[in-house]
């Protein structure tokens, strides 16, 4: 079975959007910022063009992700990613409201009313042995909070965006989680970061 992650691009002060879901065009500069193309599922819409070494990073992302969970406001945001998310998987929309009313059952998006956890489960069977992809947004809080977030993904960029929304909001009252590094990639205007959650020891 495959790890259950989140990436995000964010802020030297710890934002993934700026006040007013502003600054995306600085978090996302990294994106176009060098010579390597590494295309989407929607290469139309989105290719990379990053340093080599982001290029890989990416590339082990892409192979290994199976499914998403993401919430409804990332999912209206992005106007459904209007009908086929780039990377082509299901994707898990965790929510306390319907469908829009312009929704095709036969998308790739299943609506999930009963929590994150539920979502989370059901991409795990649907990813099969590979990776499961949430958020970012409150689910990725939910996720560390119910302890079903095995590794975090966090693309720093080079910029101080003095408020908006954490990467990891609303979680006042948790109980410290433990994380280790396992690798740093340094990009162009971009240094991605993997933490790893340590292996239970046995006893």
């Amino acid at each position: 079975m495959g790890k259950v992650f989140t990436q995000a691009s964010v802020s030297l002060d710890g934002y993934i959007s700026g006040p007013g879901q502003s600054g995306f065009d600085r978090l996302f500069a990294w994106c176009t910022a060098g010579p390597v193309a590494t295309p989407t599922a929607v290469p139309d819409r989105l290719t990379y063009r990053t340093s080599e070494a982001t290029a890989r990073y990416l590339r082990e992302l892409q192979d290994r992700l199976g499914a998403c969970v993401v919430g409804r406001k990332l999912f209206d945001l992005t106007a459904g990613w209007h009908g086929r998310h780039p990377s082509d998987v299901p994707v898990f929309v965790v929510t306390h409201r319907p469908p829009p009313s312009d929704w095709d059952p036969a998308s790739p998006f299943t609506f999930v009313t009963d929590g994150v956890a539920s979502a989370i489960a059901l991409a795990r069977e649907a990813a099969g042995h590979r990776d499961v992809g949430v958020g970012p947004g409150g689910t990725v809080a939910d996720a560390l909070r119910a302890g079903l977030l095995d590794e975090l993904r966090m693309d720093v960029v080079p910029v101080v965006l003095g408020g908006g929304t954490p990467m990891l909001a609303a979680l006042g009252g948790t109980a410290p989680i433990g994380f280790e590094q396992v690798e740093v990639v340094e990009g162009i205007g971009v240094t991605h970061l993997v933490y790893r959650r340590p292996a239970p020891r046995p006893g």
